[in-house]
């Protein structure tokens, strides 16, 4: 068996692009044999805001009634009710804006990760325990996917245990990341560098250019910064390693050592992302149809997951194909029960 540090015969002999191709191809049918890890993702995502929609239901019911204004809002959009509503609304009845209908909820979201701009409280804490769940079950993910092949689900809550910790500690070190980039970087490119440039331009052509190109830049650090987490617990599970800051040191060596193929397998993902943002964005109907509404929004949250797990699933293909083996993952599979009694009660 070869080791995670040797790197397979003919390495480096295919160009970057085909390498590239070959991980997503990996990727996809790794995802394809994972399908209750898709099953489960969506259902972690459902679970978390199925209590703020619950509540957010109850404060509207009582709101409407049994008056004339809630038989106008069943049958379609009252704006004058709605307006009415969150004159008076607290707590996760603020969340309630036309913003939330459809592909509107895409371009808002998009809109305040450009801007950086902050989440309404309620929002924000329903956000915080999507983001820890997610940490909880990224180890399990990651290990069933590098391995390619069903664990259990004895084995898959025992490795979501062991990186959780693990990854809380990568979770520090990341949101010191992304909070510089946005507390000191997106001022200084949006505002600062902005004014400056566009001081004495009268084409208004010519500063939507300039502030698009800050953008695009803005948005290139945040990409290599997640491109280079992602390669972080790659290899933190793939080679079991301990230390979170040797894990991210070894995934920057591993993006450096092959940027071109890194880079190209994002960029092929983030093409399948939009292109998943853009049927979204075609299929999703209005507020008049809510049950469509909420199947199309359902759809599109499964996509995301699949999405998720393709980068995911992808990344970690070009990893073994590159410095292991398709499968190797050093952390043993945990078998349950361990003890030598339980092995002699067992024979």
């Amino acid at each position: 068996m070869r080791s995670s540090s040797e790197p397979p015969p003919g390495a480096g002999s295919r160009e970057p692009g085909t390498e590239a191709i070959a991980a997503f191809r990996d990727g996809l049918g790794r995802v394809r044999r994972a399908s209750w890890v898709v099953v489960g993702l969506w259902l972690s995502t459902l679970l978390v805001a199925l209590p703020p929609a619950l509540v957010l239901h109850g404060m509207i019911a009582g709101h409407l009634g049994a008056s004339l204004m809630a038989d106008q809002a069943a049958r379609g959009v009252n704006f004058d009710w709605w307006n009415e509503f969150l004159a008076q609304a607290a707590g996760v009845g603020q969340t309630f804006v036309p913003a939330i209908i459809g592909f509107a909820a895409v371009l808002d979201n998009t809109s305040r990760i450009a801007d950086g701009q902050g989440l309404v409280p309620v929002l924000a804490a329903v956000v915080g325990v999507q983001i820890l769940l997610s940490v909880f079950l990224a180890g399990g993910v990651l290990d069933r996917l590098a391995r390619d092949r069903r664990v259990g689900a004895h084995a898959f809550f025992p490795a979501c245990g062991v990186w959780f910790f693990r990854f809380l500690r990568l979770a520090v070190v990341a949101g010191a990341i992304y909070w510089a980039l946005f507390a000191w970087l997106h001022p200084w490119l949006l505002d600062t560098l902005y004014a400056r440039w566009t001081h004495d331009i009268t084409v208004e052509r010519t500063a939507f250019f300039i502030r698009f190109g800050l953008y695009a830049l803005f948005t290139a650090v945040l990409c290599t910064a997640n491109l280079l987490f992602d390669y972080a617990k790659i290899r933190a599970v793939v080679e079991d390693r301990r230390s979170m800051i040797g894990a991210f040191l070894a995934g920057a060596r591993f993006v450096v050592r092959h940027p071109a193929k890194a880079l190209a397998l994002y960029l092929l993902n983030a093409l399948v992302y939009l292109l998943v943002v853009g049927v979204y964005y075609l299929a999703a109907p209005g507020a008049s149809t809510p049950l469509a509404a909420f199947a199309v929004g359902q759809l599109f949250i499964v996509l995301r997951v699949l999405v998720r797990l393709q980068f995911a699933a992808s990344q970690t293909a070009l990893f073994q194909g590159k410095l292991a083996h398709a499968g190797y993952v050093a952390r043993p599979v945990p078998t349950w029960p361990d003890s030598p009694a339980a092995e002699a009660i067992g024979r």
